[in-house]
């Protein structure tokens, strides 16, 4: 199955919870990137959140976009 990555910043997490519910339903590994200032949805089981920059750097958040086979901004 495919990782993708969501980066979330907040406006659109209706839309992205209507992508991302799918996805982890259908046995994709899934994470969201929550960018500052916005505040969290409620997800799916098994979805991995990451607050950036507050759990997770920049730098690691750059990491993550190259492994992923998929990335969607939000």
């Amino acid at each position: 199955m495919a990782r993708v990555l969501h980066l979330l910043k907040g406006d659109h997490a209706v839309e992205a919870l209507a992508v991302i519910t799918p996805e982890a339903a259908g046995g994709d590994t899934v994470a969201v990137a929550l960018m500052a200032g916005a505040s969290a949805p409620a997800l799916p089981p098994g979805v991995t959140l990451h607050r950036v920059p507050g759990d997770t750097s920049y730098d690691r958040l750059l990491e993550m976009i190259f492994e992923a086979d998929r990335v969607v901004s939000w």
